[in-house]
């Protein structure tokens, strides 16, 4: 079996996916349980017990939600949408830290959340646009604050967008679980290619842009993966849906709960008749926030236990990686 660097993995003839690749513990590990495992980071002057951030969607990340991953030790990115926006424009709210913002949301009131201790989200679907660009250079002027922008599929726009003083941006365009662009547009590709062509251009510039992994995770195994190919945090949509805090009513439907789930270019954002690039569907209720939560953390100790890392920064520099046929991704799924 061959065992490919990010190097030999970045220049693979074919785009990648958190499902074809593994990691592959090469060392006898020092680490005698994972509770050794520290798997705290300093993200955009946020110190996060964990590196997770929360999708800016309607249906994930509302103020309870905000709230909750806030005191879990993660950050919590309160969507455009909410009505709890204009209280947290006023004033600091207790638990919330980061709020997405529309290209068009007035300066002035960016300003508000810039100096109440905001991180701003400019939450658009293309990051390689000019009026991303300008957006972030107007904002920058006016104060301090940390900008995310984002989506970028790959890395040819890092240094403009670094120079225009995005300080993170979000890596990933159709592959979140209820994005439908890719069939749509024809854009994207595999997250793992996408990650580690950031991460090439990154360190080739040497530039300090954080690196966001947004889309495709489906299990803690997953961000694992993402970290350890040189994501800084992971973003979450669909792990986080369907818990008591997201926004929505939980629905009982044939004798079991649920709550709605929806893409942010869905016709249910929207409400009007133009293109749509999501999909709205719905979760099983999953209970608390705090469980999902503690399962990343476990099996991302877990698996920092395998690989020999005390630390993320130990994950990020592993370089030792399986590509999988179909055949070995199956085998290692559980059989009912």
């Amino acid at each position: 079996m061959k065992i490919y660097t990010k190097s030999l993995l970045n220049n693979y003839e074919q785009s990648l996916t958190y499902d074809d690749i593994s990691l592959i513990p090469t060392e006898v590990s020092r680490i005698k349980s994972r509770t050794e495992a520290k798997t705290d980071c300093n993200f955009l002057g946020k110190e996060l017990s964990i590196p997770v951030i929360s999708s800016p969607m309607d249906t994930v990340t509302g103020i309870n939600m905000a709230k909750a991953l806030s005191e879990l030790g993660c950050l919590g990115i309160l969507n455009r949408f909410d009505s709890s926006l204009g209280k947290v424009m006023t004033k600091k709210t207790n638990g919330v830290q980061s709020v997405s913002i529309a290209l068009n949301t007035p300066l002035d009131d960016v300003k508000k959340l810039a100096d109440n201790g905001y991180i701003i989200c400019i939450d658009t679907a293309n990051a390689n646009n000019k009026e991303v660009l300008k957006k972030t250079e107007e904002i920058k002027k006016i104060s301090n604050v940390k900008v995310i922008v984002g989506n970028i599929a790959q890395g040819n726009s890092l240094k403009q967008l670094e120079n225009s003083g995005a300080d993170a941006v979000r890596v990933g365009i159709g592959g979140g679980s209820v994005c439908t662009t890719s069939i749509q547009t024809g854009i994207g590709i595999g997250q793992v290619s996408s990650i580690l062509d950031v991460l090439e251009k990154r360190n080739k510039l040497k530039l300090k842009i954080k690196i966001i992994a947004d889309g495709g995770i489906k299990s803690p195994g997953d961000v694992a993966k993402a970290i350890a190919l040189g994501a800084d945090v992971v973003m979450l949509g669909r792990m986080l849906a369907g818990t008591r805090e997201t926004p929505g009513e939980v629905i009982k439907y044939a004798d079991q709960l649920w709550k709605k789930y929806r893409g942010s270019a869905s016709f249910g954002v929207k409400m009007r008749n133009e293109f749509i690039e999501g999909e709205e569907t719905m979760i099983p209720y999953k209970g608390a926030v705090k469980n999902v939560i503690d399962g990343i953390s476990d099996g991302l100790r877990s698996s920092m236990s395998y690989m020999n890392c005390l630390n993320l920064d130990e994950l990020k520099n592993k370089d030792t990686f399986a590509i999988l046929s179909n055949s070995s991704y199956l085998e290692r799924l559980p059989k009912k």
